[in-house]
């Protein structure tokens, strides 16, 4: 008699197979998009625009720089529920451990692109239309605070893109961009699955002549699984239940042909438990966005961009026994942020000059404060024991670059890229309370540093199916207010703050080969070798602290990444497509001063080999169907490589089905073979998220009046 997954699994198959078999299956098509929206889908993927690698619209084809595109028709096709997950499925991209947001401390949603040190802070800078995502204060990465039905494309640049920028552009730049506003249109998803996962998103839209305005939201709840694998497992130990909302509002207006005005805001809200009663966290987080963009006839376009944030995380902490059967309340810790910021950048006309010449320039700031207010609750006290402690810091950052893309035949592109940045750190300071009633307050010096940051990158077509791009590149991140000041405890292992951090600054170069063939196949081959000095990373420290911190954040000597992607896209027919992708991630500690036992050591949280594989059938009046194969190597959890993790294999997949009018039935699958693998050995050992599944409604585009379905096209990656 089947265990209580596997009823689970066969509840589902039911499920799916009775809602794709339902009355109404004879409507032979589903819904297009409205008939005034322009359709990305449709777009061929050699002749796609991109703006991230070089701020500038350029064919996908004629990037200078490593690019992947994740278009809406992909997401829509995706089996992942999260935006982080989502992500995931390309190689070169990760989060910290293996877990997703659904189960995942806020303060754990970073990113990492190629392998760059990863942490629970990003190494890449994430954007929305332009304009920064990450946390003011740790440089996280609230994923799903943007409902995924107002996103149009992702575009991933997996290299150092510190020039364009400023920090946080370390590794790479994430962009997310929002869906375009037409209307009208309605879009609703609604969804059900095991571990108690509903889901319901919708979005609004409609235009009037020069005026737009489009409305998201989107909410989640799960019961999570329990975390804790069986054979550690104590009384404590229970589900790890989250759930989510959020809205986002955009307004746009076209006064003149020549300026264009946008506004947005929105709200996110989530709570997530890490499976017991004391480990619970929770974001609170408003933000706006403003852009206005002129055209001119004779000195090129102007853009000016706006935003700003305030937010609220907070976290309990629990105190485990070795047997986990018993739980107190450790810590109780309060992180209040905002941040403001703007950028204008200028576009020139293309001037002519031994070929083609466009510049841009630009200059951009970012003022980010916040403090941590923790109480703790010790096992034991004595006049000495710490029971209060509160830090707060405010950085203040900006950067001004220049770039000449050059043109000088349809064959041969040069780009040229200089920033300089500045940031500088003050109004630190830490109060500390003990148990005697005494408190100590520590003033840290204000720091101010500085960062040249440049870039070189060409582009080869010497044949019109062969292209060929090589870059080198300088990049930095500075440290957040997070890692200077904020000490944070996962499992067992406290890690301690760093006041005195300085920057990771990074050398790279990547060259890579790109062919397409017949058929729409298209193959890529990209190397790449990055040199990072001074990576902030949680050491392990040979006498813990007087505090009890184990570990601490530290500038670690120097790392080397190299490794080597490999990828090809196949539109095998009109039905079939398939896209495959492999990195190989050597990331390797060089110097250590003081560490000489870190010399040679893999950096941890990230595996060396990853692939994927995803197959897809397209066809509105049969189905539509993609199988998912996701390969990742074994990794390590510790600066020491002693706590290590396997590898795994984790097929996912998605089906859906057109019904009538403009629904379509769909179910979803992550994990299929409930493939069971370890996500994290912080003090206890984690596991990644078991067999998912959930079934739902679509609606699309309830407002149009056509009813012929956009014709799949060749994949962008």
């Amino acid at each position: 008699m089947p265990g209580p997954r596997a009823s689970s699994r066969l509840s589902f198959s039911c499920w799916l197979g009775l809602a794709l078999l339902l009355p109404g299956v004879a409507s032979a098509q589903s819904e297009p998009p409205a008939e005034k929206e322009p359709v990305e889908e449709q777009v061929p993927s050699e002749t796609r625009t991109v703006v991230t690698a070089t701020r500038l619209p350029r064919p996908l084809r004629d990037v200078p720089a490593t690019t992947v595109v994740i278009p809406r028709a992909e997401m829509e096709h995706s089996p992942t529920l999260t935006q982080d997950a989502l992500i995931r499925t390309l190689p070169s991209a990760a989060t910290f451990r293996r877990t997703p947001s659904l189960v995942a401390d806020p303060t754990a949603q970073g990113l990492n692109l190629r392998g760059l040190a990863p942490s629970g802070v990003a190494r890449g800078l994430v954007l929305l239309d332009g304009l920064p995502f990450n946390d003011p204060y740790g440089g996280w990465v609230f994923w799903r605070a943007l409902p995924r039905l107002g996103l149009d494309r992702i575009e991933v640049v997996p290299t150092g893109g510190s020039a364009l920028y400023g920090s946080a552009a370390l590794g790479g730049v994430v962009q997310l961009f929002s869906r375009p506003i037409t209307g009208p249109v309605l879009d609703a998803d609604v969804s059900a699955g095991n571990l108690g996962t509903g889901f319901a998103a919708a979005r609004i839209a409609d235009r009037w002549g020069r005026v737009g305005a489009s409305l998201e939201v989107e909410g989640l709840t799960s019961n999570g699984y329990r975390i804790v694998p069986e054979n550690q497992r104590g009384r404590v130990d229970a589900d790890t239940p989250s759930n989510h909302f959020s809205a986002q509002a955009r307004v746009e207006a076209e006064p003149t042909d020549h300026l264009a005005l946008s506004a947005r805001a929105g709200v996110f809200r989530e709570v997530q438990n890490g499976g017991t009663k004391y480990t619970v966290a929770s974001v609170d987080l408003a933000w706006f966005a403003a852009n206005a963009r002129l055209r001119t006839d004779g000195a090129g376009a102007f853009e000016l961009g706006l935003y700003g944030r305030t937010q609220d995380f907070s976290q309990d902490r629990a105190r485990v026994s070795s047997d986990r059967n018993f739980e107190a309340f450790s810590a109780y810790q309060d992180v209040p942020a905002n941040d403001q910021g703007g950028s204008l950048v200028w576009t020139g006309p293309e001037l002519k000059m031994g070929g083609a010449h466009v510049l841009a320039a630009g200059v951009d700031v970012r003022r980010s404060a916040g403090h941590a207010d923790e109480v703790l609750f010790p096992l034991t006290y004595t006049p000495t024991t710490v029971y209060a402690r509160t830090t707060r810091g405010t950085q203040l950052s900006g950067g001004v670059f220049v770039q000449d893309l050059y043109t000088v035949s349809p064959a041969l592109e040069f780009a040229g890229t200089l920033r300089w940045d500045t940031w500088r750190n003050f109004n630190g300071r830490q109060l500390v309370s003990v148990a005697s009633g005494f408190t100590t307050a520590t003033e840290f010096e204000p720091r101010t540093a500085s960062q040249l940051s440049p870039r070189l990158a060409a582009r080869v077509r010497p044949l019109d199916w062969l292209t060929l791009r090589a870059s080198a590149y300088r990049a930095f991140r500075a440290p957040t207010l997070n890692e200077l000041y904020r000490p944070f405890q996962v499992g067992t292992i406290l890690t301690a703050a760093n006041p005195d951090l300085g920057a990771e600054r990074l050398w790279g170069t990547e060259a890579g080969v790109e062919a397409t063939g017949p058929h729409g196949l298209t193959g890529r081959v990209t190397g790449f070798w990055n040199v990072l000095d001074a990576p902030i990373t949680n050491v392990t420290l040979a006498t813990p602290l007087p505090d009890g911190s184990t570990r601490q954040r530290q500038n670690l000597g120097r790392a080397r990444v190299r490794g080597v992607e490999l990828g090809a896209d196949w539109r095998v027919s009109r039905r079939w497509t398939a896209l495959a992708a492999y990195t190989f991630v050597d990331p390797v500690v060089t110097r250590a001063p003081g560490q000489s036992g870190l010399v040679g050591r893999q950096l941890p949280q990230d595996p060396r080999h990853r692939g994927s594989l995803a197959v897809t059938f397209d066809d509105p009046s049969i189905v539509s169907v993609t199988a998912q194969l996701r390969v990742f190597g074994p990794q390590y959890e510790d600066d020491l490589n002693t706590r290590g993790m396997g590898g795994a294999a984790v097929v996912d997949l998605f089906v859906s089905r057109h019904l009538f009018w403009k629904v379509d039935a769909f179910g979803a699958v992550e994990n299929l073979f409930d493939r069971q693998y370890l996500a994290g050995r912080a003090g206890v050992d984690t596991l990644a998220p078991p067999f998912q599944a959930r079934i739902g409604l679509r609606l699309r585009d309830v407002f149009s009046e056509s009813s012929a379905r956009a014709a799949p096209v060749a994949p962008a990656r």
